[in-house]
């Protein structure tokens, strides 16, 4: 999966979260959902699941975002790295702020994996800030003086000088991180709510079709389809909403 060329915004560029505690449940959306292309699976559900979850995604030849965090010291992060490189999902996230030497060795380690398995490597993608942090968070719990926009834009650039094909990041920080990053440089942004859905606990939100104007690449939505009272109206309607803008 290289950068992306097409900017046709369609449903392929939709993320939907397994958000869920079992393997059992996840297979249940993926089967009530089969339009669904692009799934992805987080902490809760790899440590539930482990790898049967990401290899029943494959044999579906679904695309897998691996939502896992990685933050750690720099061989720590390489040995996850290397161990995921196996699975043959096609995104891994890692934290930003884990730094130059960890993101490096996480890069080249995700792609040794895969080469020993023969299989295609992630594309490494960087947590800037989590969508959940506003402002105020940042300063306070965090301690951090710079503003969400420079804080997130530097996270961006040292994963991008570590060799890393993008990052995570508000679609509030698309316009910026692109500007900073270019154009082939992935950003994939969570924090995505239709106009006609709860905010819920997603402090710095826009709309799918502002955030792919901003310059996402990907979106990854949650339960503005999964807890909707018809999820598989949600989809459609979402769908047909990004495939407008």
């Amino acid at each position: 999966m290289g950068p992306i060329e097409d900017k046709t915004v369609s449903g392929d560029r939709v993320i939907v979260a397994l958000d869920v505690s079992t393997y059992e449940a996840a297979i249940a959306w993926v089967d009530r959902l089969p339009e669904v292309s692009f799934w992805k699976v987080g902490l809760e559900l790899f440590i539930s699941a482990g790898p049967a979850i990401v290899q029943e995604l494959k044999q579906r030849q679904k695309r897998i975002f691996l939502d896992l965090k990685l933050h750690d010291i720099p061989n720590t992060m390489a040995g996850a790295a290397r161990a995921v490189g196996r699975y043959g999902v096609d995104l891994l996230t890692v934290h930003g702020s884990a730094g130059l030497t960890a993101l490096e060795a996480a890069q080249s380690a995700a792609i040794a994996g895969a080469t020993e398995a023969g299989v295609t490597p992630p594309q490494l993608i960087a947590v800037t800030l989590l969508t959940s942090i506003g402002p105020d968070r940042l300063a306070a719990d965090l301690q951090v003086s710079a503003s969400v926009a420079d804080y997130t834009a530097h996270l961006a650039q040292l994963a991008k000088m570590a060799g890393l094909a993008g990052a995570v990041c508000s679609p509030q920080e698309a316009t910026t991180l692109r500007s900073h990053c270019g154009a082939d440089f992935l950003l994939v942004c969570p924090g995505v709510r239709p106009a006609w859905a709860a905010s819920g606990d997603q402090q710095r939100t826009l709309t799918p079709a502002e955030a792919f104007a901003a310059g996402a690449s990907y979106l990854v939505v949650g339960r503005p389809v999964t807890a909707a009272a018809d999820p598989v109206a949600a989809w459609e309607r979402l769908v047909a909403e990004v495939a407008s803008s």
